[in-house]
């Protein structure tokens, strides 16, 4: 036995001193693709098909272990077009998992043309959204914005109508008003400014979504599925106030957390340090505060 357990670290060690820094890379590659295609299709309708795959490839080898001939045949006649049925049938997977690998180019941007953040236009911008976003749950208008970052939504801001204003609170309200033209689509926040409204965001193809949200919402989380931005809705059903980032939707939050999740998504890093200010709190010209809470039955 013990020579046994030997012979099996000897051969252990010798296949170690074999693999070479190259090897490590390569494997390393493989591990993270692997990784990233399981994470893409957790929770997905695409997992039960991979699963299905995985099935049909375990009864090749079966069949051809008991030389059943014409299953093997046929199955194999399937893996030959096995690339074109993957593609076809993931398109909208693999589509997402280039979205995500293309996500990067914006720190490289940023990087390339030492562009600095006006910080104190960011901070107005949040203080006026806070309070429109208050004002608005109050009133039960529904709203629908879209804080731009380091991926350009330029294809969304085609959609509807630029308008490349500085951010108040009457204009944002103004927008969002229910005889407004543009109150249906969402508002894009480009630069700490308003740069256009109307515009028509991608819905979410998530089943898993909660059956009460309505077409605001599931905009939202689309949006933010797609791309890095920052989306914040007011429900016209509850006036809830909720917040997506990253295809997760957080939910009936107050003013205060509101301006606490757009300073820590939207304010550089060493902004995100400092004391908020006076300035900066959500009970602005009097308004009183809301805890933002409704029923779970919204529908817009």
């Amino acid at each position: 036995m013990q020579e046994a357990i030997l012979e099996t670290l000897g051969t252990l060690q010798r296949c170690i001193q074999l693999i070479s820094i190259p090897d490590l890379i390569d494997m390393g590659i493989i591990a993270y693709v692997i990784y990233r295609g399981m994470k893409l299709l957790k929770d997905t309708s695409a997992m039960r098909l991979a699963k299905g795959i995985l099935i049909i490839f375990a009864a090749q080898i079966v069949a051809e272990s008991l030389q059943l001939n014409t299953v093997s045949w046929i199955l194999q006649q399937v893996f030959s077009f096995g690339a074109l049925f993957l593609a076809i049938v993931f398109q909208p997977e693999l589509r997402r998992m280039l979205e995500q690998l293309g996500k990067g180019q914006g720190q490289l941007r940023k990087f390339l043309t030492g562009t600095e953040v006006d910080v104190v236009a960011i901070e107005q911008c949040i203080n006026q959204t806070v309070a429109a976003c208050e004002s608005m749950s109050w009133t039960r208008t529904g709203a629908l914005m879209v804080f731009e970052r380091q991926e350009r939504l330029s294809e969304i801001i085609t959609t509807g109508t630029r308008i490349d204003a500085e951010p108040s609170e009457p204009l944002i309200k103004n927008i969002f008003f229910h005889n407004s033209p543009l109150h249906d689509g969402a508002l894009v926040v480009r630069d700490a400014r308003l740069f256009a409204a109307g515009c028509v965001l991608p819905l979410s193809s998530n089943q898993n979504l909660s059956r009460d949200l309505g077409t605001r919402h599931r905009a939202a989380v689309g949006m933010s599925e797609a791309s890095d931005a920052v989306l914040v809705v007011v429900s016209e059903e509850t006036g809830a106030i909720s917040v997506a980032i990253g295809g997760m939707l957080k939910r009936h939050l107050s003013p205060e957390t509101l301006r606490k999740i757009l300073v820590a998504e939207l304010m550089p890093e060493e902004k995100e340090e400092q004391p908020p200010s006076a300035t900066a709190s959500c009970r602005v010209n009097g308004t009183p505060r809301r805890n933002g809470r409704g029923s779970l039955n919204e529908q817009d």
